[in-house]
């Protein structure tokens, strides 16, 4: 009996010896296949179909050196940073894993005085101080392929959802090390102002927009003026941004550059706020009056149109702002995009989901013979044309009236394009001149002309995205700008600069980064809410309207009644005047009743809907699994108790 016990116990101990070596061996295997479930619904820690063309891409040998402090003391800064630096990390054995032998991932811990950080100094990696100690803590990499390197300085926690595009970028980048030309015009300071007696006084000057920066990291960018002539052979894409009082050569340039092959994205506006110099800096989107910016010679040979005096209000889109008088109002001519004004099917538009435009103009007309047009962003059919002073005081909300029109805010154009200018370049027609009026009659004229050597159609189907404002790309609208450890964080706070980005690359670069960037930006709104508010909201302002005719009314009867009697009546209302006025009085208190109850239904529909999401979200889910667990339990305690 003796000899039984311990059999069993030797035997028992064995197998659990041969489990942990078995499970240990199993791990020591698997660890190098690292596989995520990603349960998103965007599937957001998937690689992209854009990163995993960008690593097919790759033919030779791609390193990424990536840097993380691991010193033995820590604080809950530095915890953090670590945490973060894991997710890093299991990206970047993602790209790894996909892009085989083709990408190596080199580690290193810059320790203070060590190799590692004299090597993160070198490839552009910068250490910021986080702790008490003031010891610098690194956390960025460098991509490099034989000389090329491209560092990525700083990884902060903050572009989270940026951080696949920051790496497959840098990799695009280093692969393909020669960088496309492309010219931005503009009659905007999007290039930065510098005022020499601002500098000698201390201040600094105004820096680029976000937007330049950003394409200089992916293109080599050119300033080219309002007034140019010619546009550089070297230039490949074109950006033109807020054209304002753009001069008929300048023009004639941007045409001849189009049918020579060159590829054309105008942002143009009918109300711009970033071209107002007086606006207050803490509500960027409260409108101001601007001229607005058109290319109508080029536009009219496209067969388009863009109207200057109009703006476009959605009250499906409209956005809440601060009032002049700094309370929140709803601007309806501010326009916060949803998936619904997209162009699913196309690819600067398919995986975007939220743009915010402020006071937008719309393009209209039919594209000439030869031209195909796409239409990237449009309206609902709950949109009206409005007055741009109207958009500017009250957003157009107030008196509102849908036109049952869906109105084209951002258009592609493909196809050969035709000169606008088919007498050639301005200033350059036939000239002639004749003798001071001493010519005879029917003398024949002396002629002075130069050859026209001008280009009247394109050889090849050329490329213009028409974009219906440029206030879309203005910093304070697209993206929020932090400062962390000294470095300048640009986080974006919607879809805009990534659709610009996006049609540039389309263009001129690398069009899958396009996908890459996109997922950053994604947006979950709660349009089910938003539609119940827009259908209260609807009845409301009906209800308004009815209450002002009913005043209107009044006015007009209470009027004619004063006409109309005697004069001892002059001071004293006459009994039909205060029967008027106590019927108004009472039909103002039915309406306004009426109002209430409708406001309040509406927060009884939002409040429910509301209501039964959290509880969908909080307690469903626990719900499924403990009844799940139930469930199991008891069949597992009804197969033992039938043993």
């Amino acid at each position: 009996m003796k000899k039984k016990k311990i059999e069993t116990i030797l035997y028992s101990t064995g197998g659990v010896a041969a489990m942990v070596v078995l499970l240990a061996g199993f791990n020591v295997v698997t660890a190098a296949f690292k596989q995520r479930a990603d349960l998103t619904k965007e599937k957001a820690f998937t690689l992209s179909d854009g990163t995993r063309a960008i690593l097919k891409k790759i033919d030779t040998p791609v390193k990424i050196r990536f840097y993380c402090t691991r010193a033995e003391t820590a604080t809950p800064e530095t915890v953090f940073l670590r945490n973060y630096a894991q997710q890093v990390e299991d990206l970047l054995d993602e790209f790894k894993q996909y892009a085989g032998g083709k990408l190596s991932i080199q580690k290193f811990n810059p320790m203070p005085d060590s190799d590692a950080e004299d090597s993160a100094k070198l490839d552009g990696i910068e250490g910021h101080p986080v702790s008490a100690d003031g010891e610098p803590f690194y956390l960025g990499l460098a991509v490099n392929m034989l000389d090329e390197t491209v560092p990525v300085p700083f990884l902060s926690p903050s572009r989270e959802r940026m951080l696949e595009y920051d790496v497959a970028r840098a990799i695009s980048q280093v692969i393909t090390p020669q960088k496309a030309v492309v010219g931005v015009m503009s009659g905007l300071p999007v290039f930065g102002e510098f005022n020499p007696m601002m500098m000698r006084m201390g201040q600094r000057g105004q820096e680029p927009w976000i937007l330049i920066n950003e394409l200089k990291g992916d293109f080599t960018v050119k300033e080219v003026s309002l007034g140019v002539d010619k546009i550089d052979d070297e230039i490949k894409a074109l950006v033109v941004i807020y054209p304002r009082d753009i001069s008929d050569g300048a023009q004639y340039a941007i045409d001849q550059f189009l049918l020579r092959g060159g590829k054309l994205v105008a942002f143009l506006d009918p109300l711009s706020i970033a071209d107002n110099r007086n606006s207050n800096p803490s509500n960027p989107l409260q409108g101001a009056m601007s001229s607005g910016a058109t290319m109508d010679k080029l536009l009219k040979a496209w067969g388009l149109e863009f109207d200057v005096s109009k703006a476009v209000a959605d009250m499906t889109f409209k956005t809440a702002i601060r009032g002049q008088d700094g309370r929140p109002q709803q601007a309806a001519a501010v326009l916060s995009l949803t998936k619904d004004a997209m162009n699913g099917d196309d690819p600067l538009t398919g995986q975007l989901d939220n743009l915010l435009l402020p006071y937008p103009g719309v393009i209209t007309g039919t594209p000439a013979a030869g031209l195909k047009e796409t239409v990237l962003l449009k309206t609902t059919r709950n949109s009206q044309l409005i007055d741009k002073i109207m958009a500017q005081f009250g957003g157009g909300e107030k008196d509102f009236k849908a036109s049952d029109k869906e109105y084209a805010l951002a258009v592609r154009l493909t196809g050969k394009f035709k000169t606008a200018f088919p007498d050639g370049k301005p200033g350059e027609k036939t000239a002639e001149k004749k003798d001071d009026g001493e010519k005879k009659a029917g003398e024949e004229k002396k002629t002075d002309s130069k050859p026209d050597n001008s280009l009247k159609e394109s050889t090849s189907d050329g490329v213009v995205v028409l974009v219906g404002d440029s206030d879309m790309i203005y910093d304070p609208v697209c993206v929020q700008v932090q400062n962390v450890f000294g470095q300048k964080i640009v986080i974006p706070q919607n879809g805009n600069l990534n659709f610009a980005q996006s049609i540039v690359e389309q263009l001129a670069g690398d069009s899958n980064l396009i996908g890459v960037r996109s997922r950053a930006t994604l947006n979950r709104p709660f349009t089910v809410v938003k539609r119940m508010e827009e259908r209260a909201q609807e009845a409301s302002r009906n209800k308004i309207k009815e209450l002002e005719a009913s005043l209107s009314e009044a006015q007009q009867k209470l009027n004619e009644l004063q006409r109309v009697k005697e004069g001892s009546q002059r001071f004293v209302l006459s009994t039909e005047q205060q029967q008027e006025i106590a019927r108004f009085r009472q039909k103002e208190g039915e309406v306004k009743k009426q109002l209430k109850e409708e406001r309040k239904k509406l927060r009884r529909d939002i409040d429910s809907l509301e209501n039964r999401l959290r509880w969908i979200n909080i307690a469903a889910m626990p719900l499924v699994v403990s009844v799940s667990g139930i469930a199991l339990a008891v069949y597992k305690r009804k197969r033992t108790a039938a043993k």
